[in-house]
């Protein structure tokens, strides 16, 4: 008889407005086909679902299994995806008395409950056992008899991924989820310790995973109904299976070309391929090869994409306290790179941009550090470079790490908050104005928020926050041509953009009309042409969008 197993979803990788549009992420699909392969009939809960009906996380009783996935390696702020908290963890722990349970994920690294804490280590009420390491790995040990405990492997875990493609299909916002695809685990600079805050180091040096296992599973996902894939969980996709070069490994176009190629292949009708994190020192260091890297991915990819930078800080002197990745000058080399190959635009968005990753509390840190970074974000305004988004976090060390040890946590919160406002105000806005121009269509917008104003995103990495002054109900898919700017949110009317029938909330968004004249515009419609319509609005940047 088949026994039933839950598999409960609380880890977000990256805070959702920042970061992915709703994802699900290879932990879940590698201990789904675990469950497949040990008897189980797998399902699949978040643990958004579980916050709004508890009994969800109820299993049917003895005999049964629960796996709950949790923890987070990076704090933010979260839409369509909140992580698990320490307390909705230990109350499902408590709950789950009959069925055997366990829990795995970053959790095995410790807990904080956001940035400027201490993540710690600590045993979670309830759960008979916590899965260390790999999750699927330490679980299929487990229920065959071992210790709950394993590296990853991609000899097993491919088949894995391949079996529990198909619990893709449960996740509440299929079919609009990103499918996270892992290209490799372990860091380039595991030897010399990496960066100070970083974890990557735990799994050692790289390791590769197969272009070939790679395409099977996303022909896997493509066969449940999966359209949207990005390419995540590394360090550095320039130096994939890469070889040479030490720290910084030098980039194989080829390879790159292989595998956009193979996903192509394994999901022809796919809809977003997009990428996650890139490394500026490897493209400071090795410009050349980087950049046909580079043109590589804007060959095979879906455009809209962002190359995560982990920049963390423009002081000198904190990168060689916290040995990270590259200093200020080579971070800027690389964005200039990443704007000559993907700053093409292509149906109106540019194809690649950087996106610039800071964290406060680093060792080092002096009231100066934030001049710098200041300075920094000035530079690049002045210079005319194009930067996806700029994410300002504070350190949350893990225990293991040198920053656990040694960090400024709290001693410069005033400058820290007066940074990201400055930061908000005098580059994202200007920054969105530049990337996102009056005029400029985002194509297939998800609403995941409904009300007046509306929200939603488009599918893929670091998705702009798109306000629709209009209540649509949620799940809702359209067009939207930009109108405004915020700090961190562009708003945009639905596209086409139908003048006549538009309610009068909604036309005093159109670029120079505003309530007054929005007011003289309902009394006048309908409007016959765009030469009707101009005659009482002016020009508003947007006419080519415009029915009548």
């Amino acid at each position: 008889m088949t026994s039933n197993a839950l598999i409960i979803d609380g880890y977000v990788d990256e805070p959702a407005c920042l970061g992915v549009a709703p994802y699900i992420s290879p932990y879940v699909r590698e201990v789904a086909g675990v469950l497949a392969g040990h008897g189980y009939a797998p399902r699949y809960v978040t643990i958004d679902q579980v916050r709004a009906d508890p009994a969800l996380a109820a299993a049917p009783g003895r005999g049964d299994l629960v796996v709950m996935i949790a923890g987070l390696t990076v704090p933010g702020a979260y839409i369509g995806g909140k992580p698990a908290t320490l307390t909705e963890i230990q109350q499902i722990g408590i709950v789950l008395r009959e069925p055997a349970s366990a829990i795995g994920g970053p959790i095995a690294f410790g807990y904080a409950p956001g940035g400027g804490k201490k993540a710690i280590r600590q045993a979670i009420a309830g759960f008979d056992v916590t899965l260390s390491g790999s999750p699927a790995v330490a679980l299929d040990a487990w229920l065959s008899g071992g210790e709950p405990a394993g590296a990853g492997d991609y000899s097993l875990t491919d088949s894995w991924c391949v079996a529990g493609a198909g619990i893709v299909g449960e996740h509440p916002a299929f079919p609009y989820v990103v499918c996270e695809l892992e290209t490799a685990t372990g860091c380039s600079r595991a030897t010399v310790g990496g960066c100070s805050f970083c974890t990557e180091p735990f799994y050692g040096l790289p390791r590769y995973r197969g272009i070939e296992g790679i395409a099977e599973e996303v022909a896997a996902l493509r066969a449940a109904g999966a359209r949207h894939f990005r390419l995540g969980r590394q360090p550095d996709l320039l130096a994939y299976r890469s070889s040479g070069g030490g720290e910084f490994p030098v980039p194989r176009p080829e390879v790159l070309e292989d595998l956009f190629s193979a996903i192509r292949e394994s999901a022809p009708d796919l809809k977003t391929l997009h990428i996650d994190n890139i490394n500026p020192g490897t493209i400071a260091r090795h410009e050349d090869a980087a950049r046909a890297a580079l043109a590589a991915i804007v060959a095979g990819h879906t455009p809209g994409d962002t190359a995560a930078f982990g920049m963390e800080t423009a002081d000198p002197a904190v990168v060689a306290a916290n040995n990270l990745k590259a200093m200020p000058n080579d971070v800027f080399r690389a964005i200039e790179v990443v704007n000559d190959v993907g700053g093409k635009r292509t149906h109106g968005v540019p194809e690649l941009l950087p996106g610039l990753n800071f964290i406060v509390g680093l060792v080092g840190e002096t009231p100066a550090t934030f001049d710098a970074n200041s300075a920094f974000l000035r530079r690049v305004l002045d210079a005319g470079l194009l930067v996806r988004r700029v994410n300002i976090r504070q350190l949350m060390p893990f225990e293991g790490t040198a920053a656990y040890e040694e960090n400024t946590i709290g001693r410069h919160d005033a400058r820290f908050r007066a940074f990201k406002e400055w930061a908000r105000t005098h580059f994202d806005e200007p920054m969105l104005r530049r990337v996102f121009p009056v005029g400029t269509v985002l194509s297939e917008i998800v609403v995941e928020i409904t009300g007046r104003p509306s929200f939603g995103r488009q599918m893929g990495s670091y998705p702009i926050l798109v306000g629709i002054p209009l209540e649509l109900p949620a799940r809702t898919v359209l067009d939207a041509v930009v109108v405004d700017w915020g700090m961190r949110s562009v708003t945009a009317l639905p596209c086409p953009v139908e003048v006549n029938t538009l309610p009068v909330a909604a036309l005093r968004w159109i670029p120079g009309v505003g309530k007054k004249k929005a007011a003289t515009i309902a009394a006048r419609r309908p409007f016959g042409s765009v030469e009707e319509f101009r005659a009482v609005a002016g020009e508003t940047g947007i006419e080519s969008v415009m029915v009548f």
